[in-house]
């Protein structure tokens, strides 16, 4: 019943939100000081455009998503497709030897979702059972 119950909320987060994981955990320090790791962010997906300045976790083939800010945008005015450059606040240089491929930008078909919300250090159950699969 537990199972089953998780099972429906977390659908219902996945339709409520338009993200296919409306909850991740912060898995580094590249976003530090903002997000910190082991912080939760709550993410919603829309139609919107996206911003520079904004959040996103973006995963374009990777194990593992990741939690950076958009710098810059360039859009496609015929297509409305955009060509986006991510960047974590603690880090010197962009993302795009992060990018998978031979892309240079990101295309929003990767991006999961943008960060709405968070809950400091919530997170850290997750990265200790990661991290320590014994306990």
């Amino acid at each position: 019943m537990v199972i089953s119950s998780a099972l429906i909320i977390w659908k219902g987060l996945i339709y409520i939100t338009g993200s296919e994981s409306p909850v991740v955990v912060v898995l580094s320090g590249s976003m530090e000081p903002g997000f910190k790791r082991g912080d939760i962010l709550f993410l919603n997906m829309n139609k919107d455009p996206i911003r520079a300045g904004q959040i996103v976790v973006f995963n374009d083939g990777r194990d593992v998503p990741i939690v950076h800010r958009v710098i810059e945008v360039h859009e496609q005015r015929d297509s409305k497709e955009a060509d986006i450059l991510t960047k974590g606040d603690a880090n010197p240089h962009d993302d795009r030897m992060l990018y998978t491929s031979s892309n240079r930008w990101l295309q929003r078909k990767y991006i999961m979702g943008r960060a709405v919300g968070f809950l400091p250090y919530v997170g850290w159950l997750t990265i200790i059972m990661t991290d320590k699969p014994i306990i």
